[in-house]
């Protein structure tokens, strides 16, 4: 082509010197226009056949690779493949500029190949995460590894064609740069293997709660990628944790808890001590009169009458006799016991716990069937609320502090 545009010129006159540049100019501009019609044609009709073609098809793996411009990166190759082929014959006979053409047209296809393999890495891995085990095993971080590579490798190629050296002259010598290698890519190479233990041993898995004080972390986990672990508090903000500190460090992780039949209740109120005593006729009477226990005063009057006739009860502490504290404790037991939102296949305990300078402890350790935080909240909410103010129909008193009020009326009373 080269040759019979310069004998075109010079046989209309020109002279060879500016004949031969002219037609080196023409030559290269054909090649361009041929490039840029190329790109026009590809992007203008095959692609939209394409776009078309993904609009009609039902699998989601097509419509994937259009969202992350895998066809449209591919459609980038028609120009640069063009001028690859056309230039030697465009410019025969000026192999430092042929050279020099197709040596970028090369690495722009390199570059443009790293692209496309990111782009279907990209749309795999968003594939992957609409199946149900992307829950259970993130491959975020293994995807991040191997673009890494990828791009590393593409770079090693690139290199290797602008000093004109065989990529197996630079990988022979990235062996005396290991150590250089590692010290780079430490964070990336610590993020690998706790990425691969967490999977293995399903240690944290997207949308799983979990707790880390140290860095501030309290909320759902959204992503586990290479290097860092993104978790969004409730209060919406998003802390990042680095991967390696979840194998490393200790947290704590709620699954078991969100996969279980309940939402453990763990709460004391305190009693206060003085008011403790034996339960006389009169308060059986009326405790007889609360539905949950009513049967239990009968059985336990019964119980203790048939004890007591085998001891001497002129002497009071020698008679087994109910103690309001615990027929408290035996009502809280019935109204647990008929709370329809408590599970009653779980652990279940109201305890009695060291008495301490705050008073006696009575500890309530259940599990809510509702686990949603909100709604665990309000239930919670709600029974505390009844055993606080059952507890004066039992001639007890919730252990407090003195607040100003008391010494009001400390004073007005004086």
């Amino acid at each position: 082509m080269l040759e019979m545009i310069e004998t075109w010129l010079t046989a209309h006159g020109l002279n060879s010197g500016p004949a031969t540049i002219f037609a080196k100019g023409t030559a290269l501009l054909l090649v361009v226009l041929s490039g840029i019609i190329a790109d026009r044609i590809t992007k203008r009709f095959i692609l939209r056949g394409v776009s078309a073609f993904i609009a009609k098809t039902k699998s989601k793996w097509d419509d994937a690779l259009e969202e992350r411009n895998f066809f449209n990166q591919i459609a980038h190759l028609a120009p640069a493949v063009l001028i690859y082929l056309l230039i030697p014959v465009a410019l025969s006979g000026s192999r430092p500029i042929i050279d020099l053409i197709r040596t970028a047209a090369m690495i722009y296809m390199i570059l443009l190949g790293i692209l496309i393999v990111d782009s279907a890495l990209n749309a795999g891995l968003d594939i992957y995460n609409t199946l149900p085990v992307a829950r259970e095993i993130p491959i975020k971080s293994f995807v991040q590894v191997l673009k890494i590579v990828i791009y590393f490798v593409g770079a090693i190629f690139v290199i290797s064609l602008l000093i004109n050296k065989t990529p197996v002259y630079l990988f022979s010598g990235l062996g005396a740069m290991t150590a250089v290698l590692m010290f780079i890519f430490k964070d990336a190479i610590l993020g690998f293997v706790a990425g691969i233990q967490l999977t293995a041993n399903r240690m944290v898995s997207i949308g799983d709660w979990i707790e880390m004080p140290k860095y501030g972390a309290d909320g759902d986990v959204l992503e586990v990628g290479l290097t860092t672990v993104k978790v969004q508090n409730w209060d919406k903000t998003v802390t990042t944790i680095p991967t390696y500190a979840l194998i490393s460090e200790s947290f704590k992780n709620w699954r078991g808890m969100q996969k279980s039949g309940g939402r453990r209740i763990k709460r004391a109120i305190y009693i206060d001590i003085g008011a403790i005593k034996f339960c006389d006729e009169e308060m059986l009477n009326r405790y007889r009169n609360i539905r949950y226990i009513s049967q239990y005063i009968e059985k336990k009057k019964q119980e203790l009458a048939e004890y007591n006739k085998k001891v001497d009860t002129s002497i009071q502490i020698n008679q087994r006799r109910l103690t309001n504290v615990g027929t408290f404790r035996a009502y809280v037991v019935a109204y647990l016991k008929h709370h329809s939102l408590i599970n009653q296949e779980m652990t279940f305990l109201v305890r009695q716990l060291k008495p301490t300078v705050t008073g006696l402890p009575i500890e309530i350790y259940v599990f809510c069937k509702d686990k949603v935080w909100a709604n665990y909240e309000a239930i919670q909410a709600d029974i505390f609320d009844h055993i606080l103010a059952a507890v004066p129909e039992f001639d007890l008193r919730i252990f407090q502090n003195p607040t100003g009020g008391d010494f009001k009326e400390i004073i007005k009373t004086g």
